[in-house]
């Protein structure tokens, strides 16, 4: 936090003897009149900007809902009404992530230089909601969902990059994190609402239950794609009514506080080209990238979680609905655990600690068929899901220098990692079920690569900050920016 003396031309001097807290605890009246107005100034700047990037929620949650509602369509019947034999299946499912990779770096470029990230993020959302509707036969399936990918793309890292635009590196963390617990509601809620469908709709009107349950997903998700056009914040360099004018320049001024000494907040006037070839260039974009590819794959479980419930061999609905409380427990553990690693400052251990779990969890599943413990292994795995949050988090926090750098980062790291989403299907083949063990064996493998790799990517960010560290002693310097471990 910045001292009184540079905030006095920023804050007004009416907030200089406001004592209560619009968000958090309370205030010491003993304070500096000038600190408290800060105080005050940034909890309702949080209080507000928490109230709309919660719609992140939604759009995720239906985000993942539409991922992966082939899934759950396949157990009522969605790859024999198609004529899916072998691997064509696993193809459909991979085809959604080839689209991704095409889109995710230039769709963050794009980001960077419009004024409106709330239009352009929402109305990419209600075009992959109505192509999701179009969805009949196989082939069809096939190029719809390679489009959806295509559009879906734009969504993930670009909320990444809106809300590291807003929320200093200390805050970041927790909120992905409440994010991405769209993924395990959308895994809890979806599976209760696709069960729903599925055992209700089969016939009516003449249509598959399977059919149904896109048509509804599609529409609903036109519909939120549409009203967050007016509720989803823009960047804080441009308008933003829902602020006062002091609340609009301090957020502008903890962006630029949080960077000091790692370049500037806004983005800078280098090109979209230089900037991909200072990243690929960059022997830790691949580090990381492969990282989180291996993170990313090993966590490729949730693609086939219906199926692997359905191991256990009850009906179609009983499966669905045992899918919802491993991603409400997942939903728990992600906000308890981000929370800790924004307290802490520290991302390497917490990104251990979930994938350790995820190892477990395979490990019991691979051990034996017995529901019980079967079904405990699927706890184990759903917990991990908050490894991917911390590690794009940490990343979005190395590659801070300046927001286009950091836009352009984090979407061509996510691309490099799409390369696992891409394969994930082929892990996952029928002929390896119901035990799944080879499945099992490479995940963990891929697990353990991704601790490695983070370890060593841990290390050079502590020997750099060892290194700022001496020179700040030999200079006589005041301490500045540190990479957080």
């Amino acid at each position: 936090m910045s001292s009184p003396s540079e905030n006095r031309s920023l804050l007004p001097s009416e907030f200089g003897e406001s004592t209560p807290s619009a968000y958090g605890a309370s205030l010491n009246p003993n304070d500096n009149p000038e600190s408290i107005s800060r105080i005050v100034l940034e909890r309702n700047i949080l209080r507000k900007l928490d109230f709309r990037t919660a719609y992140l929620v939604l759009i995720y949650i239906l985000n993942q809902m539409d991922r992966h509602n082939a899934a759950a369509a396949r157990l009522r019947g969605f790859e024999e009404d198609l004529g899916m034999k072998g691997t064509q299946f696993n193809t459909l499912i991979s085809s959604l992530y080839i689209g991704y990779l095409f889109t995710q770096t230039p769709s963050n470029l794009i980001l960077t230089r419009i004024a409106k990230p709330s239009v352009y993020l929402s109305s990419c959302m209600s075009l992959w909601g109505l192509l999701t509707t179009l969805i009949g036969v196989y082939y069809q399936a096939l190029s719809l969902r390679f489009l959806v990918g295509l559009l879906e793309a734009t969504f993930y890292p670009g909320a990444i990059y809106l809300l590291s635009r807003w929320y200093k590196r200390e805050e970041l963390g927790y909120r992905t994190a409440l994010f991405s617990v769209g993924i395990g509601i959308s895994n809890v809620f979806g599976s209760l609402f696709a069960s729903g469908i599925l055992a209700t709709m089969e016939g009516f009107l003449g249509y598959a239950a399977w059919r149904w349950l896109f048509l509804i997903e599609g529409y609903l998700t036109v519909l939120v794609g549409i009203c967050g056009m007016f509720i989803l914040p823009d960047f804080p360099s441009g308008p933003a009514r829902w602020l006062t004018p002091a609340e609009h320049a301090l957020a502008r001024k903890r962006m630029e506080e949080d960077s000091e000494g790692h370049g500037a907040a806004e983005p800078t006037s280098s090109s979209g080209f230089s900037d991909v070839l200072s990243l690929m260039t960059d022997w830790r974009t691949w580090l990381v990238g492969t990282a989180l590819c291996c993170c990313t794959t090993s966590l490729s479980f949730n693609m086939f979680f219906p199926t692997l419930v359905a191991t256990m061999g009850y009906s179609p609905t009983i499966s669905l609905l045992l899918c919802a409380p491993p991603w409400f427990a997942s939903t728990i553990t992600a906000i308890i655990v981000a929370r800790h690693s924004d307290a802490t400052r520290e991302r390497f251990g917490h990104t251990t600690f979930a994938l350790s779990m995820l190892i477990t969890g395979y490990i019991l599943a691979m051990s034996t068929m017995n529901i019980t413990i079967r079904y405990l292994s699927l706890f184990f795995m759903a917990q991990a899901q908050v490894s991917n949050v911390i590690l794009l988090t940490w990343i979005s926090n190395t590659f801070a220098r300046s927001s286009s750098k950091r836009a352009v980062a984090i979407g061509f790291i996510s691309s490099i990692a799409m390369f696992g989403s891409i394969l994930s299907p082929y892990i996952w083949v029928s002929s390896w079920g119901p035990t799944y063990n080879n499945s099992f064996r490479i995940c963990i493998a891929l697990a353990s690569i991704a601790i490695i790799l983070c370890w060593i990517f841990r290390r050079h960010l502590e020997r750099l900050n060892e290194a700022a560290e001496a020179e700040e002693r030999e200079l006589h310097l005041p301490k500045g920016y540190r990479y957080l471990l």
